[in-house]
């Protein structure tokens, strides 16, 4: 292996890759920071060139450290790169010359690291650089370095949280006001919280990644993007807002990393993201508007819970700039931040096999043994029923059950058969159900 170069302690020279919100606010704490910086690394962190798209596009940037040519300032006499691109292609390819050539890399890129973070720490590890991404999830909350560092010596039985700012605006915009979905994005859209195609966030891609990440740190094992289950929140109806709420709960798009033990007692992990119903008790629940927030379970240190802002300019580069001051210490130093930690090398459960709770909402037959009828289809599917509400209208009625654990896949069954019965007019709604006893 390669011995990482040290720096002589006059400069560390910084490569910044992309300067739209996040970038624009990095270059500017680079700059008005910069003694303060200094002093918290240990040496100057200067600002040696910025690569952007159309460098006549940014008049607020010094025209002598603006390039097109990203590859070439990767390549350049430079320490630490900092990438602020997104995607996966070419930002791979970029991220994994420097870390080759043994520069620090410090990126927010969650895409590039739910797919390919295994490849990006093995060419750190070659050359003893650091790779630091910190703000690839949950913005300015300080998350993934607790989990790696601080909870190093802790076993995470599980992690879930709310991740997506623009989904939670969303969601807790239809639960206070009652809207639909439909009018309710408009709205995020018209406010800014909702990109101009809004896929990534409402389909649950963008949660899917970070539950990846929050996965593979918070139980040593290699999660990528596609292991994570995903569903969005365009399903989620006024109806089943006003049903969570009748029930004292709140509808939330989590992102849910557990350690699950089979009968056998053999462990595997579970990564999934989907809209649950959680109880207003729940310190989740209360997590309005754009803001994020993890809740982490361990053996030891308990149940904790990390808040704050999620998303935007400031915040970001608040935790990217901690991701630099730290790898630049490294180097002026000689020291090495955290390395991949996969040793558990856990399977990854399938969504099937794994354990969750059903709320599922009927409209029925109002007449004797409709019940009765419906439970023996949970019992036929060893699907245990914990709560019943049933409510009377005309000649129909409403009936709403809520599940003890069991595998999904035998709740979907179950909700299956129970839509095919001749007494059942309508399955209404099936959420999942989060944050009680089981």
């Amino acid at each position: 292996m390669t011995a990482m170069s040290t720096v002589d302690g006059k400069t560390v020279r910084v490569a910044l890759l992309g300067c739209g919100t996040v970038g624009t606010e990095v270059a500017r704490l680079l700059t008005e920071h910069a003694e303060e910086l200094a002093a918290r690394a240990g040496a100057p962190v200067e600002l040696a060139g910025i690569a952007v798209r159309r460098p006549d596009k940014h008049p607020e940037l010094p025209p002598h450290l603006l390039t097109n040519d990203a590859a070439a300032l990767v390549e350049s006499d430079v320490d630490v790169v900092v990438e602020l691109i997104g995607g996966i292609d070419p930002v791979r390819e970029w991220l994994l010359t420097a870390l080759r050539k043994g520069k620090s890399v410090v990126t927010a890129n969650k895409a590039l690291l739910a797919e390919y973070s295994a490849e990006l720490f093995e060419a750190a590890d070659a050359t003893g650089a650091d790779l630091y991404f910190e703000a690839a999830v949950a913005g300015a909350i300080p998350l993934l370095r607790p989990l790696r560092e601080s909870l190093a010596g802790d076993r995470i039985t599980k992690v879930m949280g709310i991740v997506n700012g623009t989904t939670n605006f969303i969601l807790s915009a239809m639960d206070s006001t009652g809207a639909g979905y439909a009018e309710t994005l408009d709205e995020a859209s018209r406010l800014g919280y909702a990109e101009a195609d809004p896929t990534a966030d409402v389909d649950g891609y963008d949660a899917a990644s970070k539950a990846a990440i929050l996965a593979s740190l918070a139980f040593h094992t290699r999660v990528t993007a596609s292991d994570v289950h995903r569903e969005g929140i365009s399903t989620v109806s006024a109806s089943d807002i006003a049903a969570a709420k009748a029930l004292g709960r709140t509808v939330k798009l989590l992102s849910i990393c557990e350690r699950v033990e089979g009968e056998d007692g053999t462990e595997s992990v579970s990564a999934r993201v989907h809209p649950v119903m959680i109880p207003r008790s729940h310190p989740l629940a209360n997590v309005g508007g754009a803001f994020n927030a993890v809740f982490v379970e361990a053996d030891a240190a308990g149940n904790l819970m990390f808040y704050g802002q999620g998303a935007g300019g400031a915040p970001t580069a608040s935790a990217v700039l901690g991701d630099l001051v730290a790898v630049a210490r490294n180097r002026v130093i000689g020291g090495r931040g955290p390395r991949e930690s996969a040793h558990a090398a856990l399977p990854v459960r399938p969504m099937g096999q794994t354990p969750t709770r059903y709320h599922v909402s009927l409209d029925v037959a109002d007449k004797p043994g409709v019940l009765a009828q419906v439970a023996q289809v949970f019992a036929a599917h060893e699907v245990s029923i914990a709560a019943v509400r049933q409510r009377d209208r005309h000649d129909t009625a409403s009936l709403v059950i809520v599940t003890h654990l069991a595998p999904d896949a035998a709740l979907e069954a179950t909700v299956e058969a129970i839509g095919k019965m001749d007494v059942v007019n309508e399955v209404v709604s099936v959420m999942r159900v989060e944050g009680e006893d089981s």
